[in-house]
């Protein structure tokens, strides 16, 4: 899991403001140091059981510490009225596009801030700051989900104010986002029809934990070899309770029911 990935380094996450000075600097460390241990030494079958252990058993102190920093944000956000709504999913399912819609067509009744988390880049944190709504990027360098940690961070920074909508945007990964929770009050998960409809049983802990799955770019369905039925079918096979909505951000199908769905989650 994220022992081997890089996750667990937080030395190399970066919180930044869109339209500000990037004083962000990249520090590289060579290894020119030469090795006098031979390479071609046979697997000791003890050892590697002993490092089997001590990965699971740092993965589980990387979550509990996690959660206990969750539970930490939820009382700030509930203390504040402030709803968090975790997006996740994969690249390019549409997420930075609901919320650029979301933002413009749904966003008057409260003030609507983001938090962006991407391994690198300006890119969608530029595109939420062209609808005028205050944004965060969080930049993850080798990690691939956001942690209680970033989205703590990334509060203090963006400072979001009391009573607002607040979306926190997740690095595009099926996997690791699943395993953190932030504090967030609901985790919705976009799948694209163009993915595949067989994703919810390929990526079962994504999609059991979601509070919500939008089956987004629904105008291509006549173009592609989609199932709506039988993904939504999967979906809650694993999740019986969880809602689902189909859109189009595009054509903006469907999008009504998901306007409905975030003021039943707003307090």
């Amino acid at each position: 899991m994220c022992v081997t990935c890089g996750c667990g380094d937080s030395t190399a996450v970066r919180v930044r403001i869109p339209g500000a000075p990037d004083h962000s600097h990249d520090h590289d460390h060579p290894h020119d140091h030469p090795h006098d241990h031979p390479h071609d030494a046979a697997p000791d079958p003890a050892a590697a059981t002993v490092t089997k252990s001590k990965t699971i058993d740092i993965e589980q102190e990387l979550l509990a510490k996690n959660d206990s920093l969750a539970e930490g944000n939820r009382g700030w956000l509930a203390e504040h009225r402030i709803t968090a709504i975790n997006l996740m999913s994969s690249p390019g399912s549409g997420k930075t596009s609901l919320l650029e819609r979301t933002i413009r067509e749904a966003g008057g009744e409260r003030t609507v801030c983001v938090i962006e988390g991407d391994q690198e880049t300006l890119f969608d944190a530029e595109r939420i700051r062209a609808t005028g709504a205050a944004v965060i990027q969080v930049n993850t360098g080798a990690g691939c989900h956001l942690d209680a940690d970033m989205l703590r961070r990334g509060m203090e920074a963006l400072n979001p104010p009391d009573g607002s909508l607040l979306f926190v945007e997740n690095v595009g990964n099926l996997v690791c986002p699943a395993l953190f929770d932030l504090g967030e009050a609901g985790k919705v998960v976009v799948i694209s029809v163009t993915e595949g409809d067989d994703k919810p049983l390929k990526y079962p802990h994504m999609f059991a934990a979601a509070d919500l799955i939008v089956i987004n770019k629904i105008d291509l369905l006549p173009y592609v070899d989609f199932d709506v039925d039988r993904c939504q079918r999967d979906a809650r096979s694993l999740n019986p309770d969880v809602d689902i909505v189909s859109l189009s951000v595009k054509s903006g199908a469907g999008l009504k029911s998901w306007y409905e769905w975030i003021k039943v989650k707003v307090k």
